[in-house]
């Protein structure tokens, strides 16, 4: 299968769109309402402002600046040969997608994480994949297959990435997606396979939108 995307890897590229957090924010309730039996749904609809959503190993959580935690430092080597560490990232908002190949719901959410990608292409937003298992040419070819623009990190060349994210989400549970503030800080967290872009446009919007 062909590439259906763009192939500019490059590190740090940059993804971005204009539309307003709370614009988004609305679309979400939306999205999530169309199905009535939707527990996802229920819990936006209930305004309990818990900023978590869970339902049957999904689940999502925005987490308040004053929760944060400290910033998180990594380094590591990309799928394209070069390095990178966490602090090319600081002042932008940074997307960390954990997968691997042979992931099924790792395949199915690619081409959405890249299409968010592609969304935010004028903003300070940065995407990174963390391939937990993978040696460079399958990381690649999955690129290719399936149309990600953005580099890919190998655990299995410096597993010292995978230390470094280890107290902020289970690495067990992927695919798991991370949402750093400018400061480098997990914003939100996204644990189990994306079936949408909308709530993860949200997520991004939202630390963008801090001061």
């Amino acid at each position: 299968m062909g590439s259906s995307g763009p192939t500019d890897r490059r590190p740090g590229l940059r993804r971005a769109r204009g539309a307003a957090s709370a614009l988004l924010a609305l679309v979400l309730v939306a999205g999530l309402a169309a199905c009535t039996n939707d527990p996802l749904a229920e819990q936006y609809r209930s305004g309990d402002g818990k900023g978590f959503i869970a339902a049957d190993g999904f689940e999502v959580v925005e987490i308040k600046p004053a929760d944060r935690t400290e910033p998180v430092d990594f380094e590591g080597v990309l799928d394209t040969g070069e390095a990178t560490t966490s602090d090319e990232y600081r002042g932008e908002v940074l997307v960390v997608n954990f997968w691997y190949a042979a992931c099924a719901p790792c395949r199915v959410e690619a081409p959405l994480l890249e299409e968010v990608n592609q969304s935010f292409a004028a903003d300070d937003v940065a995407f990174l994949g963390v391939n937990l298992y993978d040696g460079a040419e399958a990381s690649q070819a999955f690129a290719e297959t399936y149309g990600v623009g953005y580099p890919s990190a190998l655990a299995s060349v410096d597993g010292s990435i995978k230390l470094a994210f280890a107290g902020q989400t289970p690495l067990n549970a992927v695919p798991v997606t991370l949402v750093l503030d400018r400061e480098g800080r997990v914003a939100a967290r996204v644990i189990g396979q994306l079936s949408e872009t909308t709530i993860l446009e949200t997520l991004v919007n939202d630390a963008l939108g801090e001061s």
